[in-house]
């Protein structure tokens, strides 16, 4: 029973995320060394599942091991420079026969539907083409790159009609140019500019190993772009195996994606736990701070009433219909945190009275005990303030003592003014508190 009630609990406080990445574009890049591991069909399983949420997908991996694969069984060096392969003629050759071969066992592991299987079921269809233009990266201090390439342009129209007739989109790190050359890209820079061009929601890295600070050895669960950058250059013997995703990040936060996840591909279930979970298992890089304070908008009402509803039924709040929260949006602020209302109150002014009414101060119960409580009040106590408000009144069934403890002292009905005395439901006998703003 226990069990059973652990799995209803992970899968009702996963709903949030579904309906929020429902219809919503991810790019989803990962290493040769991925397709390499035995665990490979796993991430493909947890793949498919996304798609059967809703979810946009296009995929992009990587072929390095594979290239090197080749080039040890032919005696050949694999060469690099600052962390770029100089792909000549042979090495080429190798990445091709790499990436035809990679895309083909994927497409295939994506094609499964075996009975009593994960892909039981998923009928998947997948997409591959030439949706990277490409062009040489050149010469560069002397050094001749050959046939390693850049992105030039990604044809985003055509991924987005793929995506619109719910296909995966596979696409492997090699770029075509105008004149038929072929060119090695990096799968990074790839799964980067894709991310870009489709203004995806989500850019999803799967590394090799967690993200961690290396001065505490502490994993690192968020960080803004700035701070990504300052990381950087306090830590320039940072590994390149984390190094070089962590500046893709940047990069596409910088160019208009709005999340970009890092999340070590060896946890098993990493993905969605990422995904699907309050706190996630990776590392969450954002242009913008995480979680943020800010006044409600519209799209904020579903968020809301999720929110409260466990508290009206429970009596902590008293009932509020969509209707009614949707014409007092502009007295809302609430805590988001990626993309997910945690946190709302609302501030009921009348200037010209010179009092407000603080109402519907309501905090995830994940998220509760980290004064995100205060937070929301202290906002609410400022904008009263710049309102020039003379007093705040609160009417509590349960959170009475709190407010006490902010500065509010115990009145009586009363006091009220009379547009706060006609709403004053006497079945529900709350606590009148009231507090002069100095």
């Amino acid at each position: 029973m226990e069990l059973q009630n652990a799995f209803v609990n992970w899968f009702r406080n996963s709903s949030p995320y579904i309906h929020a990445h429902r219809n919503k574009t991810f790019v989803i890049s990962f290493g040769g060394e991925a397709v390499l591991a035995e665990d490979f069909d796993h991430h493909v399983h947890d793949f498919a599942l996304l798609s059967s949420l809703g979810i946009r997908l296009v995929l992009v991996h990587g072929i390095r091991p594979q290239i090197d694969q080749r080039l040890s069984r032919l005696n050949a060096p694999a060469r690099f420079h600052h962390n770029l392969r100089i792909t000549d003629d042979l090495a080429l050759q190798c990445a091709k026969e790499s990436a035809g071969l990679v895309r083909v066992e994927i497409e295939a592991l994506l094609s499964m539907g075996l009975a009593n299987s994960p892909m039981a079921g998923s009928g998947l269809k997948v997409a591959s083409g030439n949706f990277v233009t490409a062009k040489p990266l050149g010469v560069i201090a002397g050094v001749d790159y050959c046939h390693t390439g850049e992105v030039r342009r990604i044809d985003s129209k055509a991924i987005q009609l793929q995506l619109e007739q719910k296909n995966v989109v596979l696409i492997s790190p090699i770029g075509y140019s105008p004149t038929g050359e072929i060119f090695n890209l990096s799968a990074e820079q790839v799964a980067t500019e894709i991310a870009i061009a489709l203004k995806a929601e989500k850019l999803i890295l799967l590394t090799e190993q967690s993200f961690k600070n290396p001065d505490n050895n502490q994993p690192v669960s968020q960080i803004t772009t700035d701070e990504a950058d300052l990381f950087l250059q306090n830590h320039p013997n940072m590994p390149d195996v984390l190094a070089l995703p962590l500046k893709a990040a940047i990069q596409s936060c910088q160019s208009g994606v709005n999340r970009v996840h890092l999340i070590d591909r060896t946890v098993d279930g990493a993905l969605l736990l990422e995904l699907f979970s309050h706190d996630g298992v990776g590392t969450l890089i954002s242009s913008t701070p995480f979680e943020a304070l800010r006044p409600a908008t519209l799209s904020d009402i579903g968020g809301i009433l999720e929110l409260i509803k466990p508290l009206e039924q429970q009596g902590k709040l008293a009932k509020r219909s969509r209707e009614k929260i949707e014409m007092e949006i502009a007295d809302y602020v609430v805590l988001e945190r990626d993309g997910l209302i945690i946190g709302c109150m609302a501030l009921h002014s009348d200037e010209q009275a010179g009092f407000g009414a603080i109402a519907c101060l309501a905090v995830h119960p994940d998220y509760q005990g980290s004064a995100r409580g205060k937070r929301l009040f202290e906002h609410v106590q400022q904008k009263a303030k710049q309102l020039k408000l003379k007093k705040l009144f609160v009417l509590s069934t349960q959170t009475a003592h709190w407010f006490i403890e902010k500065g509010f002292q115990p009145s009586t009905i009363a006091s009220l003014p009379e547009s706060l005395k006609v709403l004053y439901n006497p079945e529900r006998n709350s606590k009148v508190l009231c507090n002069i703003i100095e």
